[in-house]
């Protein structure tokens, strides 16, 4: 199917928005209305440039308050018509998009209201022209898609049909069923977060990608199919956010969601996301002097010298399933990473059951596959680039049992003191402010991960936004946090190092309060908590005297819910740059002790 995207969904002049979507590969473009009146030139100028990039122009839209208008305002609707006409001839486009009226002086008259769309069509009909009826979830007396099908039936004009759009139908639980096999013209998509709120404030600012919200567009489009369309579908798209970010990643975006959303519609296939079981590893980014620094907090935290690379200036450290690499080689990914972000996360190894089929799905998904250098008799381990330029690789496990450790490094003997902790748990990444939504449809789309519900935790200096994105079986978790305070520890990680990703990471554990124990032992600095919260606990879960005391000795914290329970225990920042927790699950809890997530922060900023 064609693929467009509206021009109100991308930043930018109209050029650039053009330049933008070719790019990145789109077919077409809907031009909106306002994005043409602050264009420095004609119509017939838009018109070469968009033939020059290979793209259609799909739709000029929006013509409002149309039907049903009480005269003088009727015939200067034609007369309105008459010029947009003109303009979509210049443009070279035959539809134009007219929503339905939103006007006070609207009368609630269907017949009124075909009567008009009759003549109007009648109109654009003489000069090859279609007119497209949209409801609009606000319209005056139009607002769902079958009263927009009925008047376009008692129009009953070749040139005149139905624009269906996904957000309109549902963000008012409308039925997609039964859509009109021979007369939907055009079709819109946008997806959209569950909101309580006016939905024409909801639509204006708050739309997002197929696959980054909560409305089930698959399932709309399954419906339009299914009533025999095959016409373009494109995205329009209203969000404050993609509109002050780049438009060829916002681009990227957008089609990326159109690939996914065909194909979970039933129009196309694509590989089908993998199973996935756990991190494999994580990687630091770090220079000499730091990399030693890290090398002793990890022993610390129960963490053993494992081996050194064969050929680069990496190191190896292990503890159960954990496996964590320090990477100081010069000119290398990793270095790069370093220059900008300091010692930092720069990848991470997923296991999944299928290397090959994970990597045709993110390249089909336009995330193509990434190459480090590597030497004589080394582990090839592809992998993608998340958003922010992180690495993620793939690694599937061999059948006889032998690791990309034993071909990469020179593993010293194993006399490793028995693990404290087993696998890692989750890991936390800091995203710069407007990028929630690009990371949910990228672990989304790429992997198969689900988002969860998006959470809002109070840091003592703003609010923190946090949504994870999980695998199918729970092994791999990524909570995801925006704030647009400069101020919260979250805001401070981004500013002070250029927009580093992971900032926390935790390690599950079988007993948290021996892990910690042997943690302070061996000189790790754990998070102070402070002594009240322990008070309020014990009244909210009627923890026993002796068990609050216990926690409190081990400044652990302390959450339940239906399932089971959690406890959690931090350590000091490194350097300001990222920390790690202890975490045990007791029972079926599946959270993140997002409850204690304030308390935490609270800790940290007395801390700094």
């Amino acid at each position: 199917m064609l693929k467009s995207i509206a021009t109100v969904s991308l930043a930018g002049t109209l050029p650039e928005k053009l330049e933008a979507a070719a790019t990145i590969g789109f077919d077409g473009v809907e031009i909106f209305e306002n994005d043409l009146l602050t264009f420095e030139g004609t119509p017939k100028d838009i018109s070469d440039l968009a033939n020059s990039l290979g793209l259609a122009i799909t739709c000029f839209q929006p013509f409002r308050d149309f039907e049903a208008m009480p005269e003088p305002q009727r015939t200067r609707n034609f007369d309105r018509a008459e010029r947009k006409f003109d303009v979509m001839q210049a443009l070279g486009t035959d539809l134009l998009l007219v929503c339905s009226n939103v006007s006070a002086a609207a009368i609630d008259d269907d017949a009124r209201a075909a009567a008009d769309f009759h003549a109007l069509a009648e109109r654009a009909a003489r000069r090859g022209l279609r007119i497209g009826y949209e409801a609009l979830a606000w319209g005056r007396h139009v607002n769902r898609w079958r009263h927009a099908h009925k008047i376009v039936e008692a129009a009953d004009h070749p040139n005149l049909g139905l624009i269906v759009d996904s957000f309109h139908t549902l963000c008012l639980d409308d039925d997609p069923a039964g859509m009109p096999t021979d007369k939907i013209f055009f079709v819109q998509l946008a997806d959209a977060p569950r909101l309580s709120m006016d939905v024409l404030s909801w639509s204006r600012h708050f739309r997002n990608f197929p696959g980054q919200g909560q409305l089930p567009v698959a399932g709309f489009l399954r419906e339009v199919l299914k009533a025999g369309y095959t016409g373009p579908i494109s995205l329009e798209i209203f969000n404050d956010e993609f509109r002050a970010a780049p438009a060829r990643l916002m681009a990227r975006d957008g089609l990326r969601s159109l690939l996914l959303v065909e194909a979970e519609a039933g129009a196309t296939t694509l590989p089908p996301p993998q199973l996935f079981d756990g991190v494999e590893f994580l990687e630091f980014a770090v220079d000499d002097e730091q990399g030693r620094r890290l090398g002793e907090t990890l022993r610390g935290l129960g963490f053993h010298y494992a081996g050194r690379h064969r050929s680069k200036s990496v190191d190896l450290f292990r503890q159960g399933r954990v496996n964590l690499i320090l990477n100081s080689e010069p000119d290398s990914a990793a270095s790069e990473h370093f220059q900008f972000h300091g010692a930092s996360v720069c990848a991470m190894a997923l296991r999944v059951n299928d290397v090959a089929s994970a990597v045709a799905r993110a390249t089909a998904l336009l995330c193509p596959e990434w190459h480090e250098r590597i030497g004589a008799g080394e582990r090839n381990i592809p992998a993608v680039r998340a958003p922010d330029g992180t690495l993620v690789y793939l690694v599937q496990p061999d059948p006889d049992g032998r690791t990309i450790y034993d071909d990469d490094f020179v593993l010293f003997p194993d006399d490793a003191p028995a693990p404290l902790v087993t696998s890692v748990d989750h890991v936390a990444q800091a995203l710069p402010t407007g990028r929630m939504d690009n990371f949910v449809l990228f672990y989304h789309a790429v992997f198969g991960f689900s988002p969860d519900q998006l959470w809002e935790i109070p840091d003592p200096y703003g609010l923190v936004r946090s949504r994870t994105v999980v695998s199918a079986d729970q092994t791999v978790r990524l909570p995801l946090n925006v704030s647009e305070s400069r101020e919260t520890a979250t805001g401070r990680f981004l500013t002070t190092y250029a927009g580093a990703g992971g900032q926390h990471i935790a390690l599950a554990t079988d007993d948290i309060l021996h892990a910690v124990d042997q943690a302070a032992a061996r000189g790790a600095r754990m998070l102070t908590i402070p002594a009240n919260y322990y008070e309020d606990i014990g009244a909210k879960w009627g923890l026993s005297d002796e068990r609050l005391d216990e926690l409190r000795r081990h400044n652990v914290l302390y959450d339940q819910d239906d399932s089971g329970a959690f406890l959690h225990a931090y350590t000091d920042t490194f350097d300001g740059r990222f920390f790690f927790e202890y975490v045990q699950r007791i029972g079926g809890y599946r959270q993140y002790g997002a409850a204690n997530a304030a308390v935490r922060m609270a800790a940290q900023a007395q801390q700094r």
